[in-house]
């Protein structure tokens, strides 16, 4: 094949994926994704309320793109929806403001798919910023203790896969994508789990990497009250997913659990006062206590 020919069948398979993009403060990271996501003709990029010009910004850097400017955070799943409701390309995929991927690793994702035409999903292998692998992929932990290596030796299916960078083949959902209940975090549980259930292959390459710059997606004009969020709604989405996939005795077991080890924690947080830590743990307070199990 000459170059002329692998840049073309290059070009023919990035036209049969949409990536798309939620941003919240994100403003930052968008230099980076307008780097990397030069040569995709497809991007949706929906902006949850952002207060720094993100959504103005986006096609600054993306020109290419549709850019659908929420009036508020609507959260990371429902936000996701919006996006997947425009997707007219087979594959899309979702990836967080804070991963940086190569247009060589979106190919070869792309002809994972095409290798496994039954695998709803496929995903890279993501590293941290640092290069080393991070470990994004698992068997689903309500089931069993996933153990063994950080990088798979080559395309393995598996349970999970972190929501951070995933390509979905759009016709194994049916138009039905995130549950809109988790509003941030076990949103990419749900999804799994409930593709796992439907007996619906996942596949994680490690051939294709994507560079996750972990917890780097928000910055924002309010740093603490941003980590205050991450706490609460970590703590709600975990109960809302135990309640579904197990029952709503085990959660108000696991509510109780939390509400004590974070009240036991918290003069800890004081003591050693990382204004961070204990916004965040302050929030998985107040996350746990304002559960409804009704």
């Amino acid at each position: 094949m000459t170059d002329g020919t692998a840049s073309a069948v290059n070009q023919g398979l990035l036209n049969e994926v949409t990536v798309v993009i939620v941003t919240f403060n994100s403003a930052h990271c968008l230099p980076e994704l307008g780097r990397h996501l030069a040569a995709c003709p497809h991007i949706i990029v929906v902006d949850n309320g952002s207060d720094d010009g993100c959504a103005q910004l986006a096609l600054k850097h993306l020109p290419q793109a549709q850019v659908i400017a929420l009036p508020t955070n609507l959260g990371f799943g429902a936000a996701n929806n919006r996006a997947l409701a425009q997707v007219q390309t087979p594959f899309a995929l979702l990836l967080n403001p804070d991963c940086e991927i190569t247009t060589e690793a979106i190919h070869r994702l792309l002809q994972t798919a095409h290798q496994w035409p039954d695998a709803a999903m496929v995903a890279p292998q993501l590293l941290q910023a640092s290069g080393a692998p991070e470990v994004n992929y698992r068997w689903p932990h309500l089931l069993w203790h996933s153990q063994g290596p950080a990088v798979t030796d080559g395309p393995a299916c598996v349970g999970f896969i972190c929501g951070a960078a995933m390509l979905l083949r759009m016709s194994a959902f049916g138009g039905r994508f995130f549950d809109e209940q988790f509003f941030l975090y076990y949103e990419d549980d749900d999804l799994c789990t409930r593709l796992f259930n439907q007996r619906q292959a996942m596949v994680i390459d490690p051939s294709a990497t994507a560079t996750h710059r972990s917890r780097g997606s928000v910055r924002g004009k309010s740093p603490l009250r941003s980590e205050y969020l991450r706490g609460y709604h970590h703590a709600q989405s975990k109960l809302i997913y135990t309640r579904k996939y197990q029952s709503l005795h085990v959660a108000r077991q696991q509510q109780s659990k939390l509400l004590w080890g974070t009240a036991l924690t918290l003069p800890l947080r004081v003591l050693a006062f990382n204004p961070r830590l204990l916004a965040r743990m302050w929030g998985r307070f107040r996350g746990v206590t304002d559960w409804k199990t009704s």
